[in-house]
């Protein structure tokens, strides 16, 4: 009897200990995540007016370049630092002395209507590119006119060049067109194929219908292709309507008829970011304001001085330029090289707004002011000059704003008006003006190579309008563009942004930024820095309104043993 009381005693003690364990746990919990799931209709104000849905003609018209991004799909593309990435091409190769490439097709990649994407529609293209039907540049056109190509097989298929050059890629991201269905249509009349207005290709989204009022077309449905290649996007349908300007636009999402607006302008941003629905994204775009100064010209010959340049630079307030004439819609800038680029070098010395350094500057140079004069002189040269600038309110006002800020240190520039195809034919490119204040736009050329604007053999006929003559400089790019080699040319560019930030032979202003809006619920939505204004849209398969509930049971914590 005492040994079962014993072991009767033993099973209770174990019973009140097991109890006390079970009332210190956690209560177990089941929390519901939210996940994209596939569904919900988007609709976007476009600003703008369709043309023809086909990337052979798209490339004076915005609108058509923002739908066609998600209809047609190219052989690479870009992400956000401008390296490139897979798209219909699932890999590429390069030869050891860069002249050959050779791109393999993806296996799953197919047309909306179903066909297989082989080497023949590849070759197609870009034979239609050549031709005189297509809207592409005549520097495009002659340069795929220069490069051998040739069919391997099905899916496979080589590009050889005449010589090396490393931002090759910037040219193999143009739309696939499909052989199947327009190759017994003549080049010159692609223009007015059927085509344009039902297209067929091998996007993220097919085309689905045309909207129209009263004769005139306002606006695309597509809907998604569940047979993309990198997989169906959680939006089932997309629908494009188009507005003359971001103003309607803006009411028509006020008034609940669309969930974005592709653009928001100057006009309506203040009111656009009052929206609590609304998110604002902005994006640098791919331009750079800046002062051009002509290093050539002998009746200027002190802004051959480089410590005179910089003088001028810290002489202009580029922060006021970007906060009160801009409206916060710009980034101020520092190089030659646009921010966000992997080749873009953070480290290079920023020149701040410093007046008093500027006047130190120029009067070490000898640059001094007499006695009753405002404006500076040296040896009998006043330190004058003629800055022409675009015509429009937008840069008249930077103009003015600049020349008040140089008249400040003593340099006095007059100023002259000019259409911006003048600037550039009248002035720039005939080398007949002293400064001017320009934009260089570099829309579509992901790569950053610099070579056009600041290589010596540039200098006459080409685009280096300052006349920059800087062999070091040059050797850089040169070599840079024939690398292969990311890392090698990484380390070329930096040296270059280098070289240019210390001889500044013209003055960056700033990068202008741009903005777009969607509405809240539409959710995934990312901003990256633009190559073109289309790249807003370049991850749309990723976005999505329709969630649905996972759920996760969370593991109760039993508190351990004490010894």
């Amino acid at each position: 009897m005492k040994r079962l009381r014993w072991q009767i005693l033993v099973v209770a003690v174990t019973l009140v200990i097991v109890a006390l364990l079970l009332l210190s746990q956690q209560p177990v919990s089941v929390i519901t995540l939210p996940e994209a799931a596939p569904g919900g209709i988007y609709t976007e104000a476009l600003i703008g007016s369709m043309g023809r849905l086909n990337p052979m003609l798209d490339w004076n018209n915005q609108a058509d370049r923002d739908v066609n991004r998600l209809i047609f799909s190219g052989l690479i593309k870009f992400d956000s630092r401008g390296l490139p990435q897979p798209d219909l091409a699932e890999s590429w190769g390069v030869s050891a002395d860069g002249m050959i490439y050779n791109f393999t097709l993806r296996p799953n990649a197919v047309w909306h209507d179903g066909q297989p994407v082989t080497s023949d529609d590849v070759l197609y293209t870009i034979e239609v590119i050549k031709s005189a039907g297509s809207l592409f540049p005549q520097d495009i056109k002659d340069l795929w006119s220069q490069i051998e190509i040739k069919r391997l097989d099905e899916r496979t298929f080589q590009f050889k060049l005449p010589e090396p050059f490393a931002p090759f890629l910037d040219y193999a991201t143009f739309g696939i067109l499909p052989k199947h269905l327009l190759e017994t249509i003549p080049a010159d009349q692609l223009a007015t194929a059927e085509f344009n207005l039902k297209p067929v290709g091998t996007g993220p989204y097919k085309f689905d219908s045309l909207m129209t009022s009263g004769g005139q077309i306002t606006g695309v449905v597509l809907v998604a292709n569940p047979d993309y290649y990198i997989g169906a996007p959680f939006i089932e349908q997309v629908v494009f309507r188009y507005f003359p300007d971001s103003a309607s636009a803006f009411d028509a999402y006020q008034q609940g008829e669309v969930l974005g607006i592709s653009q928001l302008t100057e006009d309506i941003l203040a009111a656009a970011l009052q929206e609590q629905t609304l998110s604002v994204y902005t994006s640098r775009l791919p331009q750079m304001g800046l002062v051009f100064l002509n290093l050539n010209n002998p009746t200027i010959a002190f802004l051959q001085n480089a410590n005179v340049r910089r003088a001028l630079l810290l002489g202009v307030n580029r922060n006021i330029i970007v906060s009160h004439i801009l409206k916060g819609q710009a980034i101020v800038a520092d190089g030659p090289i646009l921010p966000g680029s992997w080749a873009y070098y953070d480290e290079i010395e920023k020149i701040d707004y410093d007046p008093d350094a500027a006047i130190q500057t120029l009067n070490k140079e000898g640059f001094v002011l007499a006695a009753g004069s405002s404006v500076r002189s040296k040896d009998g040269q006043s330190l004058a000059f003629t800055m022409v600038h675009p015509d429009d309110e937008l840069h008249t006002q930077i103009a003015q704003a600049i020349q008040s800020d140089w008249s400040l240190i003593g340099v006095q520039v007059n100023l002259q008006p000019a259409s911006y195809d003048s600037l550039l034919n009248d002035y720039l490119a005939s080398r007949n003006y002293e400064a001017a204040l320009a934009d260089l736009n570099t829309s579509r050329t992901p790569d950053p190579d610099p070579y056009l604007f600041w290589h010596q053999s540039e200098a006459t006929g080409g685009q280096n309008y300052s006349q920059w003559d800087n062999r070091t400089a040059s050797e850089f790019l040169e070599t840079a563009r024939t690398a292969a080699d990311f890392a090698e040319r990484m380390r070329l560019y930096r040296n270059f942004q280098v070289v240019f930030t210390k001889d500044m032979p013209s003055l960056p202003l700033y990068y202008p930024v741009y903005s777009y809006g969607v509405d809240v619920q539409v959710q995934g939505v990312q901003v990256a820095p633009m190559y073109d204004v289309s790249d807003r849209l370049a991850l749309i398969n990723e976005w999505y309104l329709v969630t649905r509930r996972t759920l996760e049971e969370q593991t109760p914590i039993v508190p351990a043993a004490t010894p």
